[in-house]
């Protein structure tokens, strides 16, 4: 990998890890449309660490005031009942999904499902999905000629049950395609919670999966010819930057936008890929690493 590669790689993981648009579809892409080798999963996960640094430091407030408060919880029983320590274990609740099926489908996230036929097709069903989502937020928001605006949840109606609904909507992402912050996103918009609190709890959820991901490829890749170090450590600080920019410009975008115009992108684009696969232009297997 070059640094040229490895300065665009960075920031198109930085860019769309947090826009429900799914960060490992276009790194698969990006690579496939310039021709580069794919940049893999060992890659991928090593580069969300600089992006899950920047979400460390917006959330830094939050995740002191929940990892304090959970701490205490640990020896004092009343401190359990306060808001940020039940967050702390419902992000470590929301966190076994993921954690259970990235283990046992480690092969098949390596393997078939960077398949650009399976990245083109989620790209189009989770927009959809996302479409819909939004259309219901938006209508118990605005209500209607003969219904009163529906009252959404906050965080402080999290529970364990919804905590392991957004864990499994979660893991879905595994799937390059699916994206992260759309599938927990639309998955809380579907259980009634506001916009904002589906995000922040979206990102919340990310830190321990990302960070044990990339970690455990970073032991697995140590041994390994295969990694560029230089270039991958250069490509994780510019995915740290931009990701943190568009974590400030995307909670600000939430709170009065529709998601409507990322829907319209992922369909156009997955229907454009499965378009030049089907015609023969492009390889459902292009750019793949033989590493």
């Amino acid at each position: 990998m070059s640094w040229f590669e490895s300065l665009i790689l960075g920031l198109v993981q930085g860019l769309t890890e947090f826009l429900p648009v799914s960060s490992s579809a276009h790194l698969r892409l990006t690579a496939a449309f310039s021709g580069w080798h794919d940049p893999g999963a060992a890659f991928t996960a090593i580069t969300q660490i600089g992006t899950e640094a920047a979400v460390l430091i917006y959330f830094r407030k939050d995740i002191g005031r929940i990892v304090t408060a959970w701490f205490r919880s640990l020896f004092d029983k009343a401190a359990r009942k306060e808001h940020d320590a039940q967050m702390g274990w419902l992000v470590i609740v929301g966190s076994i999904p993921i954690g259970v099926l990235g283990v046992t489908l480690k092969d098949q996230i390596e393997g078939p499902f960077r398949d650009l036929r399976v990245t083109a097709t989620m790209l189009v069903v989770v927009g959809i999905v996302i479409g819909v989502a939004d259309r219901l937020a938006a209508r118990d928001e605005t209500g209607g000629r003969h219904r009163a605006p529906k009252q959404r949840k906050t965080l402080e109606n999290l529970g364990v049950k919804d905590g392991l609904i957004f864990g499994l909507c979660q893991a879905c992402a595994l799937i390059p395609g699916v994206s992260r912050s759309g599938a927990t996103i639309s998955g809380g918009l579907f259980m009634g919670y506001k916009r904002e609190a589906a995000a922040r709890y979206s990102f919340l959820l990310a830190i321990p999966a990302v960070l044990a991901s990339g970690l455990f490829e970073l032991k697995d890749a140590m041994g390994s010819d295969h990694v560029a170090w230089g270039p991958t450590m250069f490509a994780t600080v510019i995915a740290f930057a931009s990701g943190y920019a568009v974590i400030a410009w995307f909670m600000k975008f939430i709170s009065t936008k529709s998601f409507m115009p990322f829907v319209w992108y992922r369909v156009v684009l997955g229907i454009v890929i499965i378009g030049l696969v089907v015609a023969g232009a492009l390889s459902p297997h292009a750019a793949e690493s033989a590493g």
